[in-house]
């Protein structure tokens, strides 16, 4: 799911205290010849408010099913995140279809400043300063996954450190 980004750490479930956060819960509709079936869709965000989080869809014909199974595909899809104390490391925009979401580190105090979709994510992660603004779709489950763009597009110091070939101490000084 996450080929495209260079950084990207996978995490595995074991021994993490996750937390689940319902982000939406979208009822469907199927017309059949004998009527109307309907269904849920669940979008859930997992995360150890740490810097390790995951998002997953579940659909069922029962909303606590349909978040359960959510729930399950989050724990697939946990990556870490590389955060600058209680906030990110530098401003980043991320997009997915039509959402557009921009992420800006906030100083000590500041909070999440963020709509629920974004701040579900961010508060999963661990982020407790931070300044967003999403733009262009609201639909939740691709700003979630906009969201997920900007943050694993993030690069922590030492990271960028490592690629230039250069000490920690000459990243700050350029």
């Amino acid at each position: 799911m996450y080929q495209n980004y260079k950084n990207v750490e996978h995490v595995k479930p074991a021994g993490l205290d996750l937390k689940d956060r319902l982000v939406a819960v979208n009822r469907v509709t199927k017309v059949t010849k004998g009527g109307r079936a309907f269904g849920f869709s669940a979008v859930v965000v997992v995360g150890d408010e740490n810097g390790v989080v995951g998002h997953g869809l579940g659909k069922s014909k029962d909303v606590s099913e349909a978040i359960a199974k959510a729930v399950e595909d989050a724990k697939k899809n946990l990556v870490r995140i590389p955060l600058h104390g209680t906030t990110i490391p530098h401003e980043q925009k991320g997009k997915f279809g039509g959402a557009r979401v921009f992420l800006m580190p906030a100083s000590v105090g500041t909070g999440v400043i963020a709509g629920g979709n974004v701040r579900a994510v961010l508060e999963s992660v661990g982020i407790h300063n931070v300044l967003s603004k999403s733009q262009g779709s609201s639909n939740p489950h691709n700003v979630v996954k906009a969201t997920f763009d900007a943050l694993l597009n993030m690069r922590s110091a030492a990271t960028v450190a490592k690629q230039r070939g250069i000490s920690l101490e000459k990243v700050f000084k350029s």
